[in-house]
């Protein structure tokens, strides 16, 4: 039984009744809102293109819509990206700022998040340019500059409270992954660790390095571990590298993600914070843990 989920981004809710009974006319279906302007369900909607129906009705505003099964919507496994996911910022073009080194540096992720470029090659090139930086500055870069996706705490909080675990996996930093999945409410955090002599980064990451291949690996490990099959995990990203464990997560989710990935993502939010995620599976508003 299929349903036509529809969320709004909270802090610009356009989601609107008169909006949804528009949708609703053309599509079919039981109206039951999540969070009245912000996140709605229409379950069993009649047409058979209803997605193609909203999506359209839907254009200029800044409102998602997905298709999604009524069962086993809430999900058990939460793998999640880091950079431009669970924060808003990619580290790496941040260290690299410190340095003067930004429009160099960010031009090389943005290439290797569109797939154009190795991720491997890519990472090691970056953080050779970066060679010389001082621990205190990344620090300063982690405590000052990053910030969390608007969502991201009660989407964790409120997966964990209804039996979930989560896992923050990254292809970039353990400095920044550790500490903001602590932030956040992680039970696990991997990431790549970069190399010191002494207190100055050496231009190097340690091997094996943490890729597409990993984040997957993780995710079916997981779930293999606590007995839980596929259809219930969730994995959240931007990225090329994310598209692996995307595409064998029950619910992948391309969020604010790349057209690339985009397109090959089975669920997009193009608008919505991280609670997108949350009303992606079914949860009211008053059943977020904050």
């Amino acid at each position: 039984m299929p349903v036509l989920s529809l969320i709004a981004n909270p802090a610009d809710p356009e989601l609107s009744p008169a909006l949804v009974a528009a949708v609703v006319a053309k599509t079919g279906g039981e109206l039951n809102w999540l969070n009245h302007g912000v996140a709605c369900d229409i379950i069993e909607p009649e047409a058979s293109d209803a997605l193609e129906i909203a999506r359209d009705s839907l254009l200029g505003r800044a409102v998602d819509a997905n298709v999604v099964p009524t069962e086993g919507r809430r999900k058990l496994l939460l793998v999640a990206d880091m950079d431009s996911t669970m924060i808003e910022q990619e580290c790496i073009d941040e260290l690299a700022a410190a340095l003067d080194l930004k429009p160099q540096v960010a031009e090389i992720t943005d290439r290797a998040m569109r797939g154009e470029l190795d991720f491997g090659q890519a990472l090691d090139t970056r953080v050779a340019l970066l060679r010389g930086l001082e621990r205190s500055v990344i620090e300063e870069v982690r405590r000052e500059t990053i910030t969390l996706t608007p969502g991201g705490r009660a989407l964790v909080h409120t997966m964990k409270a209804y039996g979930a675990y989560t896992s923050l996996v990254s292809g970039g930093f353990t400095l920044f992954a550790d500490y903001f999945a602590r932030r956040i409410g992680f039970d696990e955090a991997i990431a790549n660790v970069l190399e010191f002599d002494g207190d100055r980064l050496s231009g190097t990451v340690s091997k094996p390095i943490v890729d597409k291949n990993t984040k997957r690996e993780r995710l079916l490990a997981l779930a293999s571990e606590r007995g839980l099959s596929l259809d219930q995990s969730m994995a959240v990203g931007d990225g090329a590298n994310d598209l692996d464990m995307i595409s064998v997560a029950g619910f992948g989710v391309a969020l604010h993600a790349k057209p690339a990935v985009a397109d090959a993502a089975g669920l997009r939010i193009d608008h919505g914070d991280l609670t997108a995620l949350l009303y992606l599976q079914g949860y009211a508003e008053d059943e977020f843990v904050r």
